[in-house]
């Protein structure tokens, strides 16, 4: 079997497999192609892959020989009958490039439908690369934020520490908890699900509570559609949060939906000059009406930063988390004498394949 791994295009700086990933599965007799230059970015050298017994190839003969063809976004490059992707395309919301590839007749596995369950974990993207986003939304938000986060008392006078609000305390939301109590600041957090409360307080946040939330327990960890009531009573709490707010960080999302508008221009009016937000679901039209992806823009004296791919901002790590998932997930297609399974019955195998 020959695994191949495509170079990403400008600006994702990430690589689907670093050399450390690729020694794993050169050890099992599994051939590995990856293509000149993927994983620059990344850190990861052309010599680091031969010196573990990988082979540097063109695009196109990946496109050719490949039996699986590994990437973060569309591969570039022609499909073959039977040839297995494995990435993070976004099935859900491009159905038509799904469709597209199915009709060409090739194997899409698209990791972003991976079900969600405790067996999964250690093959689950969206949550190791949210742990990142979550982490470097804090880091984003202090160096576009004009104050201290902590608080500082010196001879010169006191400054008050940054108050932050954090929307949706899924994995994303509980680094940038972490992140933003070790730099300092006051953090409350909102979430439909009262069954996180504990983690929330656990790490030293305050957490928003809101009686009659729509139960999330089967939704994978993501947020669902709640009652109109709700939604007025959500709306209202959140406005008087953010009303003293300095940091906002927005988190939700809906499985093939619209991020909902969970920050709205008349809250956006009540914040103070200055203050931030970061929109980490920008990429499905953000938790806020102005939100543009990986744009920042100023609405009211109020910065929005909107940014999809935070992760890429730490191209090392991002992409050693991301290679040990799909090696993984690798498992479970794979023989013992490294030959691709094509007919596995496996529920995550199934659960993550993409279909017109």
């Amino acid at each position: 079997m020959v695994v191949g791994v495509l170079k990403e295009q400008s600006p994702e700086t990430r690589v689907s497999l670093i050399a450390e990933g690729a020694a794993q599965l050169t050890k099992k007799n599994i051939t590995v192609w990856i293509e000149k230059g993927a994983g620059e970015t990344a850190y990861c050298s052309d010599d680091a892959y031969v010196s573990v017994g990988a082979q540097i190839k063109t695009a196109e003969e990946i496109a050719q020989q490949a039996d699986v063809v590994l990437s973060i976004h569309a591969p570039n490059i022609p499909l073959r009958k039977d040839m297995v992707l494995i990435g993070m395309y976004q099935a859900r919301f491009q159905t038509e490039r799904i469709q597209s590839w199915c009709n060409q007749g090739a194997v899409v596995y698209s990791m972003d439908l991976l079900p969600r369950t405790t067996r999964a974990q250690s093959m689950d993207i969206l949550s190791s690369q949210a742990n990142i986003a979550g982490y470097k939304a804090v880091l984003v938000a202090a160096n576009h934020y004009g104050r201290y986060f902590p608080m500082f008392m010196t001879a010169a006078g006191s400054i008050a520490p940054a108050k932050v609000l954090i929307l949706g305390a899924g994995v994303a939301g509980l680094q940038a908890i972490a992140t933003a109590k070790r730099l300092g600041s006051v953090v409350e957090v909102f979430d439909t699900r009262p069954a996180v409360k504990e983690e929330v307080q656990s790490l030293g946040a305050k957490f928003i509570e809101i009686p009659g939330a729509a139960d999330a327990s089967s939704a994978g960890g993501y947020a669902v559609e709640q009652s109109e009531e709700y939604k007025r009573n959500q709306q209202l709490k959140i406005a008087e949060s953010i009303a003293k707010s300095d940091i906002v960080i927005t988190t939700a999302q809906i499985p093939g939906k619209k991020a909902p508008i969970l920050v709205t221009e008349e809250m956006l009016k009540s914040m103070r000059k200055g203050s931030v937000i970061v929109d980490l679901a920008a990429s499905t039209g953000g938790n806020t009406p102005f939100t543009k992806d990986r744009e920042v823009v100023e609405v009211f004296g109020v910065k929005i930063v909107g940014d999809s791919n935070l992760p890429a901002t730490l191209p090392s790590d991002a992409s050693k988390l991301y290679g040990k998932n799909i090696l993984n997930f690798l498992q479970l297609i794979t023989s013992k004498e490294g030959n691709l399974i094509t007919d596995s019955q496996d529920e995550l195998v199934i659960g993550s394949r993409a279909k017109a």
